[in-house]
């Protein structure tokens, strides 16, 4: 498919989705149309594979004009992205975000494909799973990079004080508006605005927001001068914002407005290969003058623990860890996890080393873009061995 911009796959009722979604991971590089029947889109499976991989899609029976235009607009902005230098930095470096599962791969590999684009981003995922980081990294990949980030926790606002926190207000607008004050939005311009957890901003906020996403303008708070801004909304949230529509906390439109393209972090438990990397990540960052170390024991404890917490318990238990540890070598107790059963000593080198084989082969993919004939010569290992191993760690 080499000289190929963009193509169309149809999804009939009979397709296997995780063969398409194979596919698609196989030859990246191709901006993908779906052709699709409308009653497929009430599968949540098929809205997700719509998500993650398509540009667009065009539901079945097709109509000539508008699938000319969604081709053309797709063939437009494939050429864009070649006419771009790469941002092969992301996919080749985890200064920021450490990951080598097949998660995290996916992750990184939608934020390259973001680099270029200016439309609303929602993220989703548990508490202390990293939005903010993912919306940071956002913003350094993006057109507005050199511009400001403001980050706004939606639901810290005083509820008396959210409009002009986030739209500014003049001098006497109300009582105690002594001077003129700068809301996050507008300081924000030319650059991006993150509202974390935005399914706790008030109902009359939510209105005033949906209204800056239409026409790009505010107004302070006593004024009634419009202010045209050129800010990117990433907005994140840890509950489910179709829900909150349904029972009538959260705009619906609002909710489009904002869910132009999500993207889900996942949880540190669907992270299995990522735990002892980001373990020995904070440990490293903790140390100044002593050495210290993961004892076995504690590494197994760590991979069995659940993660509740997700990334942020991980790194305050290994904080904790750093202080309390005896010696040169960290035990369970000091990380506060007790061991699921008793290990004996090779079971626990076998779940050690099972770790460490998924491991390079999720880190050996991430490095090679997924390039399967790149990955066999990189770890020395035939295409057959290849395969077989990613089968048993199910990275295929």
């Amino acid at each position: 498919m080499k000289g190929v911009n963009v193509g169309v796959i149809e999804i009939t009722e009979s397709a296997h989705l995780e063969s398409i979604e194979h596919f698609i991971r196989m030859n990246d590089a191709i901006f993908w149309v779906a052709m699709i029947d409308k009653v497929q889109l009430q599968h949540e499976s098929v809205r997700d594979l719509l998500r993650n991989y398509f540009y667009d899609f065009h539901t079945s029976p097709p109509d000539f004009t508008r699938l000319q235009y969604v081709l053309g607009h797709a063939l437009g902005m494939a050429r864009l992205c070649l006419a771009q230098p790469p941002a092969q930095h992301l996919i080749n470096t985890n200064e920021i975000i450490l990951g080598q599962s097949h998660n995290m791969f996916e992750l990184k590999q939608q934020l390259t494909k973001l680099s270029h684009c200016q439309l609303p981003v929602l993220i989703t995922g548990e508490s202390g799973t990293g939005k903010e980081l993912v919306a940071k990294k956002l913003h350094a990949l993006s057109e507005c990079a050199a511009g400001p980030f403001i980050a706004v926790n939606c639901g810290a606002l005083p509820s008396q004080l959210v409009q002009s926190e986030l739209f500014g207000h003049e001098k006497g607008a109300f009582t105690g508006a002594a001077q003129r004050k700068i809301g996050k939005i507008e300081a924000a311009d030319n650059g991006s605005l993150f509202l974390d957890e935005i399914g706790d901003l008030p109902l009359e906020a939510q209105v005033n927001l949906l209204r800056f996403l239409q026409e790009k303008t505010i107004e302070r708070v006593g004024s009634h001068q419009s202010i045209h801004l050129n800010v990117r909304i990433i907005a994140a949230t840890h509950v489910d914002l179709e829900t909150a529509v349904k029972e009538g906390r959260f705009r619906e439109d609002l909710y489009f407005r904002l869910n132009v393209i999500r993207l889900k972090i996942p949880p540190l438990r669907e992270r299995g290969e990522d735990i002892l990397l980001l373990a020995r990540h904070f440990l490293s960052q903790q140390q100044q003058t002593q050495r210290l170390n993961f004892s076995e024991t504690a590494e197994v404890a760590l991979l069995q623990h659940s993660w509740p917490g997700n990334v942020r318990e991980l790194l305050n238990r290994v904080q904790r860890a750093t202080v309390m540890a005896n010696g040169r070598f960290i035990q369970p107790l000091d990380l506060e996890i007790a061991l699921a059963k008793p290990l004996s000593m090779g079971e626990c080198l076998k779940s050690i080393r099972e770790e460490a084989e998924r491991g390079a082969l999720a880190r050996a993919l991430n490095e090679t873009q997924g390039k399967v004939s790149k990955v066999a010569k990189q770890l020395n290992i035939s295409r057959a061995t290849l395969y077989r191993l990613l089968d048993k760690h199910s990275l295929l």
